[in-house]
């Protein structure tokens, strides 16, 4: 069964920095988009940044030029690098994905708490 687990999350102090992995498994398609979202308590889940399998990637104007998405296509791998994090950045980060027939996927979550 197709499925996505991310790692990294945790506690970081402000200006500090995470790096979040999310890999995908149990499918033999080809996957199109991999993305980040995150859900604030309260808040609705926003995209933070996704990347084709071409290696296009777009960025949500909070984050840009602070985080930097990457992925690994022969190892279904993709990563968040979060720099110079804030109080605000604090949420449960999701790992999307979307492959060639338009299968959606969604990983479970992994926190990050940005605070002093």
């Amino acid at each position: 069964q197709a499925r996505l687990v991310e790692f990294g999350g945790g506690l970081v102090q402000p200006g500090g920095s995470l790096n979040l992995s999310c890999v995908a498994s149990g499918s033999n398609v080809r996957i199109y988009l991999m993305a980040w979202y995150r859900q604030a308590p309260g808040r609705q889940r926003e995209m933070v940044a996704d990347i084709t399998w071409g290696g296009n990637a777009a960025y949500a104007d909070s984050v840009e030029g602070r985080f930097t998405i990457s992925r690994d296509n022969d190892k279904n791998l993709v990563h968040l690098q979060m720099n110079n994090l804030q109080p605000e950045d604090t949420a449960v980060y999701y790992c999307h994905s979307r492959d060639y027939r338009n299968t959606d996927l969604w990983g479970q979550g992994t926190q990050v708490t940005v605070s002093s």
